[in-house]
Protein backbone atom coordinates (compact mmCIF):
# COMPACT_ATOMS: atom_id res chain seq x y z
CA UNK A 1 0.00 0.00 0.00
CA UNK A 2 1.22 3.54 -0.69
CA UNK A 3 1.66 5.63 2.49
CA UNK A 4 1.43 9.41 1.33
CA UNK A 5 4.60 11.41 2.52
CA UNK A 6 5.92 15.10 2.27
CA UNK A 7 6.32 15.16 -1.21
CA UNK A 8 2.80 13.96 -2.23
CA UNK A 9 0.11 16.73 -2.59
CA UNK A 10 -1.81 16.91 -0.20
CA UNK A 11 -5.66 16.48 -0.83
CA UNK A 12 -7.32 18.28 1.97
CA UNK A 13 -5.04 21.60 2.23
CA UNK A 14 -7.63 23.04 -0.38
CA UNK A 15 -10.50 22.38 2.03
CA UNK A 16 -8.60 23.35 5.42
CA UNK A 17 -11.16 25.40 7.34
CA UNK A 18 -9.14 26.60 10.21
CA UNK A 19 -6.32 25.77 12.51
CA UNK A 20 -7.37 22.07 13.16
CA UNK A 21 -8.43 21.65 10.11
CA UNK A 22 -5.14 22.22 8.24
CA UNK A 23 -3.56 20.31 11.61
CA UNK A 24 -5.63 17.32 10.20
CA UNK A 25 -3.95 17.43 7.44
CA UNK A 26 -0.68 17.93 8.16
CA UNK A 27 -1.32 14.82 10.52
CA UNK A 28 -2.53 12.73 7.63
CA UNK A 29 1.09 12.53 6.67
CA UNK A 30 2.53 12.50 9.74
CA UNK A 31 1.05 9.10 9.95
CA UNK A 32 1.51 7.75 6.86
CA UNK A 33 4.76 7.51 7.70
CA UNK A 34 3.80 5.11 10.69
CA UNK A 35 4.46 1.53 8.73
CA UNK A 36 6.90 3.60 7.34
CA UNK A 37 8.82 3.37 10.27
CA UNK A 38 8.84 0.15 11.06
CA UNK A 39 10.37 -0.53 7.18
CA UNK A 40 14.15 -1.13 6.32
CA UNK A 41 15.79 1.99 5.91
CA UNK A 42 16.56 1.01 2.41
CA UNK A 43 13.20 1.19 0.95
CA UNK A 44 12.07 4.43 2.60
CA UNK A 45 11.87 7.99 1.07
CA UNK A 46 13.92 11.00 2.84
CA UNK A 47 11.69 12.76 5.05
CA UNK A 48 11.29 15.51 5.31
CA UNK A 49 11.39 16.89 1.73
CA UNK A 50 14.11 20.29 2.62
CA UNK A 51 14.60 21.24 -0.72
CA UNK A 52 18.52 22.33 -0.06
CA UNK A 53 20.74 19.73 0.61
CA UNK A 54 22.69 22.00 2.86
CA UNK A 55 19.57 23.29 4.91
CA UNK A 56 18.74 19.45 5.33
CA UNK A 57 21.78 18.69 6.62
CA UNK A 58 21.97 21.83 8.62
CA UNK A 59 18.69 20.85 9.71
CA UNK A 60 19.64 17.14 11.06
CA UNK A 61 22.84 18.39 12.73
CA UNK A 62 20.64 20.89 14.57
CA UNK A 63 18.15 18.83 15.72
CA UNK A 64 20.23 15.35 16.80
CA UNK A 65 23.29 17.09 18.59
CA UNK A 66 20.74 19.92 19.56
CA UNK A 67 17.16 20.14 19.65
CA UNK A 68 16.94 21.90 16.79
CA UNK A 69 17.05 25.36 15.17
CA UNK A 70 16.55 28.80 16.67
CA UNK A 71 18.17 32.58 15.42
CA UNK A 72 21.07 31.74 17.79
CA UNK A 73 21.95 28.15 16.85
CA UNK A 74 21.69 28.97 13.33
CA UNK A 75 23.85 32.06 13.67
CA UNK A 76 26.37 29.55 15.51
CA UNK A 77 26.21 26.76 12.73
CA UNK A 78 26.37 29.61 9.67
CA UNK A 79 29.76 30.69 11.05
CA UNK A 80 31.24 27.38 10.45
CA UNK A 81 32.03 25.71 6.37
CA UNK A 82 29.24 23.36 6.81
CA UNK A 83 27.06 21.09 8.99
CA UNK A 84 29.29 18.53 9.12
CA UNK A 85 31.81 20.89 10.48
CA UNK A 86 29.75 22.17 12.89
CA UNK A 87 28.80 18.53 13.83
CA UNK A 88 32.23 17.60 14.79
CA UNK A 89 33.59 20.47 16.50
CA UNK A 90 30.42 20.03 19.29
CA UNK A 91 32.42 17.02 20.27
CA UNK A 92 35.46 18.76 22.13
CA UNK A 93 33.08 21.86 22.62
CA UNK A 94 30.76 19.35 24.68
CA UNK A 95 32.80 18.12 26.51
CA UNK A 96 34.85 21.51 27.52
CA UNK A 97 31.50 22.56 28.78
CA UNK A 98 30.66 19.24 30.85
CA UNK A 99 33.76 20.09 32.90
CA UNK A 100 32.50 23.89 33.45
CA UNK A 101 29.50 24.57 36.39
CA UNK A 102 26.34 24.48 34.40
CA UNK A 103 24.45 28.02 34.12
CA UNK A 104 21.59 27.87 36.28
CA UNK A 105 19.51 30.74 37.62
CA UNK A 106 20.06 31.89 40.78
CA UNK A 107 16.44 30.87 41.71
CA UNK A 108 17.03 27.88 40.73
CA UNK A 109 20.46 26.73 42.43
CA UNK A 110 19.17 25.29 45.34
CA UNK A 111 18.70 21.96 43.56
CA UNK A 112 22.54 21.80 42.50
CA UNK A 113 23.20 22.40 46.19
CA UNK A 114 25.87 20.29 48.08
CA UNK A 115 24.36 16.72 48.65
CA UNK A 116 24.73 17.19 52.70
CA UNK A 117 22.46 20.16 52.12
CA UNK A 118 19.69 17.80 50.11
CA UNK A 119 19.75 15.46 52.98
CA UNK A 120 18.86 18.11 55.35
CA UNK A 121 16.21 19.37 53.84
CA UNK A 122 15.19 16.14 53.11
CA UNK A 123 15.01 15.26 56.93
CA UNK A 124 13.61 18.33 57.47
CA UNK A 125 10.53 17.44 54.97
CA UNK A 126 10.09 14.40 56.62
CA UNK A 127 9.52 16.35 59.80
CA UNK A 128 7.55 19.08 58.91
CA UNK A 129 5.22 16.49 57.25
CA UNK A 130 4.92 13.84 60.46
CA UNK A 131 3.90 17.38 61.93
CA UNK A 132 0.99 18.36 59.79
CA UNK A 133 -0.15 14.38 60.00
CA UNK A 134 -0.05 14.92 64.00
CA UNK A 135 -1.93 17.98 63.79
CA UNK A 136 -4.37 16.63 61.19
CA UNK A 137 -3.72 19.39 59.03
CA UNK A 138 -3.94 19.44 55.18
CA UNK A 139 -1.01 20.29 53.09
CA UNK A 140 -1.32 23.07 50.52
CA UNK A 141 -0.12 23.36 47.48
CA UNK A 142 2.80 26.04 47.16
CA UNK A 143 2.86 28.92 44.85
CA UNK A 144 4.95 26.62 42.47
CA UNK A 145 2.15 24.52 41.66
CA UNK A 146 1.00 27.38 39.53
CA UNK A 147 3.94 29.07 38.55
CA UNK A 148 7.47 28.16 38.76
CA UNK A 149 8.52 31.05 40.78
CA UNK A 150 11.25 30.29 43.45
CA UNK A 151 12.97 33.44 44.49
CA UNK A 152 11.66 32.60 48.35
CA UNK A 153 12.43 29.23 49.69
CA UNK A 154 10.33 26.35 49.80
CA UNK A 155 8.27 25.68 53.24
CA UNK A 156 9.99 22.62 54.51
CA UNK A 157 7.24 20.26 53.67
CA UNK A 158 7.52 20.85 50.09
CA UNK A 159 11.30 20.66 49.91
CA UNK A 160 11.05 18.37 47.35
CA UNK A 161 8.99 19.25 45.22
CA UNK A 162 10.44 22.18 44.23
CA UNK A 163 14.06 20.41 43.83
CA UNK A 164 12.39 18.36 41.29
CA UNK A 165 10.71 21.22 39.66
CA UNK A 166 13.83 23.63 39.94
CA UNK A 167 15.94 20.86 37.90
CA UNK A 168 13.07 20.67 35.54
CA UNK A 169 13.32 24.08 34.79
CA UNK A 170 16.80 24.27 34.17
CA UNK A 171 16.95 21.31 31.63
CA UNK A 172 14.17 22.96 29.81
CA UNK A 173 15.93 25.97 29.71
CA UNK A 174 19.89 24.11 29.18
CA UNK A 175 17.66 22.12 26.08
CA UNK A 176 16.51 25.39 24.05
CA UNK A 177 18.40 27.83 24.81
CA UNK A 178 22.11 27.30 23.18
CA UNK A 179 23.46 30.23 24.55
CA UNK A 180 22.96 28.73 27.91
CA UNK A 181 24.20 24.76 27.71
CA UNK A 182 25.84 23.45 24.67
CA UNK A 183 23.00 21.66 22.47
CA UNK A 184 25.59 18.22 22.12
CA UNK A 185 25.73 18.07 25.94
CA UNK A 186 22.15 18.67 26.55
CA UNK A 187 21.45 15.87 24.20
CA UNK A 188 24.07 13.50 26.01
CA UNK A 189 22.88 14.43 29.60
CA UNK A 190 18.85 13.48 28.54
CA UNK A 191 20.66 10.28 27.15
CA UNK A 192 22.75 9.23 29.98
CA UNK A 193 20.03 10.41 32.26
CA UNK A 194 17.72 7.86 30.61
CA UNK A 195 20.24 5.10 30.16
CA UNK A 196 21.17 5.15 33.84
CA UNK A 197 17.14 5.99 35.26
CA UNK A 198 16.39 7.04 38.21
CA UNK A 199 12.52 7.73 39.13
CA UNK A 200 11.62 11.25 41.12
CA UNK A 201 8.68 9.49 42.24
CA UNK A 202 10.28 7.52 44.79
CA UNK A 203 10.56 9.42 47.92
CA UNK A 204 13.65 9.00 49.02
CA UNK A 205 14.98 10.07 45.45
CA UNK A 206 13.29 12.74 44.92
CA UNK A 207 15.75 15.87 46.72
CA UNK A 208 18.59 13.95 44.34
CA UNK A 209 16.96 14.10 41.09
CA UNK A 210 18.86 17.23 39.27
CA UNK A 211 21.75 17.02 41.51
CA UNK A 212 22.13 13.30 39.78
CA UNK A 213 21.48 15.07 35.88
CA UNK A 214 23.50 17.53 36.86
CA UNK A 215 27.03 15.15 38.54
CA UNK A 216 26.43 12.40 37.29
CA UNK A 217 24.70 12.62 33.74
CA UNK A 218 26.03 16.07 32.15
CA UNK A 219 29.58 16.06 33.94
CA UNK A 220 30.53 12.52 32.57
CA UNK A 221 28.25 12.60 29.62
CA UNK A 222 31.51 12.69 27.25
CA UNK A 223 34.25 11.20 29.54
CA UNK A 224 35.14 7.27 30.07
CA UNK A 225 32.09 5.28 30.35
CA UNK A 226 33.20 3.46 33.37
CA UNK A 227 33.77 6.72 35.10
CA UNK A 228 30.20 7.57 34.45
CA UNK A 229 29.00 4.01 35.71
CA UNK A 230 31.00 4.40 38.82
CA UNK A 231 29.31 8.38 40.03
CA UNK A 232 25.85 6.98 39.06
CA UNK A 233 27.13 3.39 41.38
CA UNK A 234 27.94 6.00 44.31
CA UNK A 235 25.56 8.96 44.25
CA UNK A 236 22.31 8.93 46.27
CA UNK A 237 19.98 9.27 43.97
CA UNK A 238 20.76 5.48 42.28
CA UNK A 239 21.62 4.11 45.54
CA UNK A 240 18.07 4.62 47.06
CA UNK A 241 16.28 4.25 43.82
CA UNK A 242 17.38 0.66 43.17
CA UNK A 243 18.11 -0.04 46.93
CA UNK A 244 22.02 -0.43 47.16
CA UNK A 245 22.13 1.68 50.02
CA UNK A 246 20.18 -1.06 51.69
CA UNK A 247 22.73 -4.18 50.67
CA UNK A 248 24.24 -5.73 53.45
CA UNK A 249 25.99 -8.85 53.83
CA UNK A 250 23.55 -11.83 55.11
CA UNK A 251 23.53 -11.40 58.97
CA UNK A 252 25.21 -8.26 59.23
CA UNK A 253 23.51 -5.53 61.39
CA UNK A 254 22.05 -2.39 59.88
CA UNK A 255 21.57 0.81 62.23
CA UNK A 256 20.67 0.51 65.88
CA UNK A 257 21.01 -3.52 65.21
CA UNK A 258 18.29 -3.25 62.50
CA UNK A 259 18.63 -6.30 60.61
CA UNK A 260 18.95 -6.04 56.91
CA UNK A 261 19.87 -8.81 54.00
CA UNK A 262 21.67 -8.89 51.09
CA UNK A 263 19.33 -6.82 47.81
CA UNK A 264 19.95 -7.70 44.15
CA UNK A 265 17.95 -4.78 42.76
CA UNK A 266 21.32 -2.65 41.96
CA UNK A 267 23.32 -5.76 40.67
CA UNK A 268 20.03 -6.57 38.24
CA UNK A 269 19.96 -3.61 36.97
CA UNK A 270 23.76 -2.80 36.33
CA UNK A 271 24.26 -5.90 34.46
CA UNK A 272 20.74 -6.03 32.01
CA UNK A 273 20.34 -2.39 31.44
CA UNK A 274 23.05 -0.13 32.43
CA UNK A 275 26.28 -2.31 31.22
CA UNK A 276 25.85 -6.01 29.57
CA UNK A 277 22.02 -6.59 28.15
CA UNK A 278 19.68 -9.21 29.16
CA UNK A 279 21.54 -11.27 26.52
CA UNK A 280 24.99 -10.27 27.80
CA UNK A 281 25.96 -13.55 29.15
CA UNK A 282 25.33 -13.38 32.77
CA UNK A 283 23.72 -15.62 35.01
CA UNK A 284 21.19 -15.18 38.18
CA UNK A 285 24.45 -16.57 39.79
CA UNK A 286 26.73 -13.42 38.58
CA UNK A 287 23.87 -10.83 39.99
CA UNK A 288 23.87 -12.47 43.41
CA UNK A 289 28.00 -13.20 43.78
CA UNK A 290 27.83 -8.60 41.94
CA UNK A 291 25.38 -7.91 44.61
CA UNK A 292 27.63 -9.57 47.61
CA UNK A 293 30.80 -7.58 45.78
CA UNK A 294 29.11 -4.40 46.68
CA UNK A 295 27.60 -5.40 49.86
CA UNK A 296 28.27 -2.11 52.25
CA UNK A 297 28.18 0.87 49.64
CA UNK A 298 25.48 3.23 50.49
CA UNK A 299 24.76 6.63 51.16
CA UNK A 300 26.78 8.92 53.66
CA UNK A 301 24.21 11.93 54.37
CA UNK A 302 27.12 14.31 55.87
CA UNK A 303 29.85 13.44 53.45
CA UNK A 304 29.96 15.76 50.17
CA UNK A 305 30.28 12.83 47.89
CA UNK A 306 27.03 11.47 49.63
CA UNK A 307 28.59 8.11 49.28
CA UNK A 308 30.16 5.85 51.90
CA UNK A 309 31.32 2.20 52.07
CA UNK A 310 30.96 0.77 55.32
CA UNK A 311 33.27 -2.35 56.35
CA UNK A 312 31.25 -4.25 58.07
CA UNK A 313 28.12 -4.28 56.23
CA UNK A 314 30.24 -6.05 53.50
CA UNK A 315 30.27 -9.46 52.58
CA UNK A 316 34.08 -10.66 52.80
CA UNK A 317 33.93 -14.42 51.61
CA UNK A 318 35.75 -15.10 47.90
CA UNK A 319 33.25 -14.23 45.19
CA UNK A 320 33.28 -15.01 41.41
CA UNK A 321 31.76 -12.83 38.85
CA UNK A 322 31.46 -13.70 35.24
CA UNK A 323 34.47 -15.99 36.07
CA UNK A 324 36.80 -13.21 37.60
CA UNK A 325 37.32 -14.33 40.88
CA UNK A 326 37.16 -11.39 43.77
CA UNK A 327 40.15 -11.74 46.38
CA UNK A 328 39.44 -11.19 49.95
CA UNK A 329 43.57 -9.84 50.60
CA UNK A 330 43.32 -6.35 52.65
CA UNK A 331 44.50 -4.81 49.69
CA UNK A 332 41.82 -5.56 47.25
CA UNK A 333 38.54 -5.99 49.16
CA UNK A 334 35.90 -3.77 50.49
CA UNK A 335 34.98 -0.66 48.23
CA UNK A 336 37.99 -2.11 45.73
CA UNK A 337 36.44 -5.09 45.12
CA UNK A 338 33.30 -2.91 44.04
CA UNK A 339 35.16 -0.72 41.73
CA UNK A 340 37.39 -3.42 39.95
CA UNK A 341 33.73 -5.03 39.44
CA UNK A 342 32.14 -2.04 37.94
CA UNK A 343 35.14 -1.61 35.86
CA UNK A 344 35.36 -5.22 34.75
CA UNK A 345 31.72 -4.72 33.62
CA UNK A 346 32.29 -1.18 31.41
CA UNK A 347 35.03 -2.42 29.45
CA UNK A 348 33.02 -6.19 28.83
CA UNK A 349 32.14 -6.69 24.81
CA UNK A 350 28.72 -6.94 25.59
CA UNK A 351 28.66 -3.62 26.88
CA UNK A 352 30.58 -2.00 24.28
CA UNK A 353 27.71 -3.82 21.79
CA UNK A 354 24.84 -2.56 24.11
CA UNK A 355 26.47 0.97 24.38
CA UNK A 356 26.92 1.54 21.03
CA UNK A 357 23.59 0.33 19.85
CA UNK A 358 21.59 2.55 22.27
CA UNK A 359 23.79 5.31 20.84
CA UNK A 360 23.14 4.72 16.99
CA UNK A 361 19.02 4.27 18.06
CA UNK A 362 19.45 7.92 19.89
CA UNK A 363 21.38 9.30 16.96
CA UNK A 364 21.06 7.50 13.88
CA UNK A 365 17.48 5.16 13.44
CA UNK A 366 15.46 2.69 15.26
CA UNK A 367 16.94 0.05 13.24
CA UNK A 368 20.80 1.58 12.87
CA UNK A 369 23.02 -1.05 10.54
CA UNK A 370 24.50 -3.73 12.17
CA UNK A 371 27.79 -2.26 10.46
CA UNK A 372 27.69 0.75 12.18
CA UNK A 373 27.11 -0.19 15.83
CA UNK A 374 30.01 -2.96 14.70
CA UNK A 375 32.52 0.18 13.97
CA UNK A 376 31.19 1.69 17.55
CA UNK A 377 32.02 -1.18 19.74
CA UNK A 378 35.53 -1.54 18.01
CA UNK A 379 36.06 1.94 18.62
CA UNK A 380 34.15 1.98 22.38
CA UNK A 381 36.77 -0.95 22.92
CA UNK A 382 39.67 -0.01 21.37
CA UNK A 383 39.61 3.34 23.53
CA UNK A 384 38.38 1.65 27.09
CA UNK A 385 34.73 3.37 26.94
CA UNK A 386 35.90 7.26 25.29
CA UNK A 387 32.96 8.66 24.64
CA UNK A 388 34.26 11.13 22.59
CA UNK A 389 36.32 8.54 20.43
CA UNK A 390 33.02 6.84 20.06
CA UNK A 391 30.63 10.22 18.82
CA UNK A 392 33.25 11.02 16.52
CA UNK A 393 33.11 7.59 15.17
CA UNK A 394 28.97 7.70 14.56
CA UNK A 395 29.82 11.24 13.38
CA UNK A 396 31.89 10.51 10.76
CA UNK A 397 29.81 7.36 9.51
CA UNK A 398 27.64 7.56 6.72
CA UNK A 399 24.95 6.65 8.76
CA UNK A 400 24.41 9.78 10.59
CA UNK A 401 24.03 11.53 7.38
CA UNK A 402 22.14 9.34 5.05
CA UNK A 403 18.62 11.02 4.44
CA UNK A 404 16.87 7.55 4.74
CA UNK A 405 17.67 7.24 8.20
CA UNK A 406 14.63 9.22 9.70
CA UNK A 407 14.11 10.01 13.61
CA UNK A 408 10.35 10.64 14.87
CA UNK A 409 10.62 13.23 17.95
CA UNK A 410 10.15 11.93 21.22
CA UNK A 411 7.95 14.22 23.04
CA UNK A 412 10.28 15.83 25.22
CA UNK A 413 12.34 16.53 21.90
CA UNK A 414 9.61 18.00 20.09
CA UNK A 415 9.02 20.17 23.52
CA UNK A 416 12.66 21.11 23.69
CA UNK A 417 12.38 21.98 19.73
CA UNK A 418 9.16 24.39 19.94
CA UNK A 419 10.65 25.76 22.78
CA UNK A 420 13.98 26.54 21.08
CA UNK A 421 11.96 28.05 17.87
CA UNK A 422 10.07 30.03 20.09
CA UNK A 423 12.57 31.13 22.73
CA UNK A 424 9.65 30.70 24.97
CA UNK A 425 12.30 29.94 27.98
CA UNK A 426 13.88 32.86 27.71
CA UNK A 427 11.47 35.56 26.67
CA UNK A 428 9.54 33.98 29.90
CA UNK A 429 8.63 36.35 32.67
CA UNK A 430 9.67 35.15 35.92
CA UNK A 431 6.51 33.05 36.50
CA UNK A 432 7.66 30.82 33.84
CA UNK A 433 4.23 29.82 32.89
CA UNK A 434 5.50 28.47 29.43
CA UNK A 435 7.81 25.91 31.23
CA UNK A 436 5.13 25.00 33.58
CA UNK A 437 2.95 24.70 30.62
CA UNK A 438 5.58 22.05 28.83
CA UNK A 439 6.07 19.95 31.99
CA UNK A 440 2.21 20.00 32.08
CA UNK A 441 2.47 18.64 27.82
CA UNK A 442 5.17 15.97 28.72
CA UNK A 443 3.02 14.59 31.09
CA UNK A 444 0.12 14.47 29.42
CA UNK A 445 1.99 13.08 26.46
CA UNK A 446 3.25 10.39 28.39
CA UNK A 447 7.52 11.35 28.55
CA UNK A 448 7.37 13.40 32.15
CA UNK A 449 10.46 14.67 33.38
CA UNK A 450 12.50 11.86 35.42
CA UNK A 451 9.01 10.47 35.50
CA UNK A 452 9.96 6.93 34.55
CA UNK A 453 9.48 4.45 36.88
CA UNK A 454 11.11 1.25 36.38
CA UNK A 455 15.04 1.43 35.45
CA UNK A 456 14.92 0.68 31.33
CA UNK A 457 13.78 4.51 31.13
CA UNK A 458 11.83 5.80 28.38
CA UNK A 459 12.01 4.44 24.74
CA UNK A 460 13.10 6.82 21.81
CA UNK A 461 11.68 5.05 18.55
CA UNK A 462 8.54 5.71 16.43
CA UNK A 463 6.70 2.60 17.22
CA UNK A 464 6.34 4.03 20.64
CA UNK A 465 5.56 7.94 19.83
CA UNK A 466 4.10 8.01 16.29
CA UNK A 467 0.30 7.67 17.61
CA UNK A 468 -3.14 9.70 16.38
CA UNK A 469 -3.78 11.25 20.14
CA UNK A 470 -0.24 12.01 20.79
CA UNK A 471 -0.65 14.19 17.59
CA UNK A 472 -3.12 15.85 18.88
CA UNK A 473 -1.72 16.83 22.35
CA UNK A 474 1.46 18.16 20.14
CA UNK A 475 -0.80 20.31 17.86
CA UNK A 476 -2.68 22.22 21.24
CA UNK A 477 0.75 22.69 22.46
CA UNK A 478 1.99 23.80 19.53
CA UNK A 479 -0.52 26.06 18.49
CA UNK A 480 -0.48 27.94 22.16
CA UNK A 481 3.41 28.24 22.20
CA UNK A 482 2.79 29.50 18.43
CA UNK A 483 0.79 32.38 19.69
CA UNK A 484 3.37 33.66 21.62
CA UNK A 485 5.84 33.92 18.81
CA UNK A 486 4.21 34.73 15.89
CA UNK A 487 7.24 35.11 13.40
CA UNK A 488 9.56 31.85 13.13
CA UNK A 489 10.43 32.36 9.46
CA UNK A 490 13.84 31.12 10.48
CA UNK A 491 12.08 27.66 10.05
CA UNK A 492 10.50 28.18 6.37
CA UNK A 493 14.19 27.10 4.85
CA UNK A 494 13.79 23.66 6.76
CA UNK A 495 9.87 22.93 5.90
CA UNK A 496 8.67 21.18 2.76
CA UNK A 497 6.81 23.07 -0.40
CA UNK A 498 3.95 21.24 0.54
CA UNK A 499 3.71 22.34 4.50
CA UNK A 500 4.58 25.70 3.39
CA UNK A 501 1.61 25.58 0.62
CA UNK A 502 -0.70 24.83 3.30
CA UNK A 503 0.34 27.52 5.92
CA UNK A 504 0.14 29.87 3.53
CA UNK A 505 -3.78 29.44 3.47
CA UNK A 506 -4.16 29.82 6.84
CA UNK A 507 -4.26 33.44 8.94
CA UNK A 508 -0.69 34.89 10.02
CA UNK A 509 -1.93 34.40 13.22
CA UNK A 510 -2.28 30.78 13.43
CA UNK A 511 1.46 30.42 10.74
CA UNK A 512 3.82 30.19 13.64
CA UNK A 513 2.15 27.47 15.62
CA UNK A 514 1.00 25.39 12.86
CA UNK A 515 4.87 25.50 12.09
CA UNK A 516 5.67 23.70 15.05
CA UNK A 517 3.08 21.45 14.49
CA UNK A 518 3.65 20.52 11.24
CA UNK A 519 4.88 16.83 9.38
CA UNK A 520 8.55 18.38 8.85
CA UNK A 521 8.74 19.48 12.57
CA UNK A 522 8.11 16.20 14.09
CA UNK A 523 11.23 14.63 12.52
CA UNK A 524 14.77 15.03 13.34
Amino acid sequence: MKMPNSGTKPRCSAAAQGAFMALACLAGHVLGQQALAQSPSSTRPAYPSIANASDAEAWRAMTRLGYGPSPALIRKLQATPDARTWALQQIDAAYAASQQPPRIAPDLAAFNAPLPTLFEGGQRERQARATLKANAQKEVDPPSARHMDFSAPPEPEHFSRAMVQQAAAWRLGSCSLPEEENPLLARMTEFWFNHLNIYAGKGAVRPFTGHYVVNVARAHALGKFEDLLLASARHPAMLLYLDQARSVAEGSRGPQGSSRGLNENYARELMELHTLGVDGGYTQTDVRELARVLTGWTVAPRETSGFQFVPRLHDTRSKQVLGTRFPTELARTGEREGEDAIRMLARHPATARRVSLRLAQFFVADQPAPELVERLSRTFLATQGDLRAVMRTLLESADFWQPQNRLFKTPLDFACSALAATQAAKHDTSDRRSLLQTLGFLANAGQALHGWQTPDGYKVDAATWLVPEALTRRADFALSLGRQSPDLDFLRPYLGANTLAAIAQERPALRAGLMLASPDFMYK
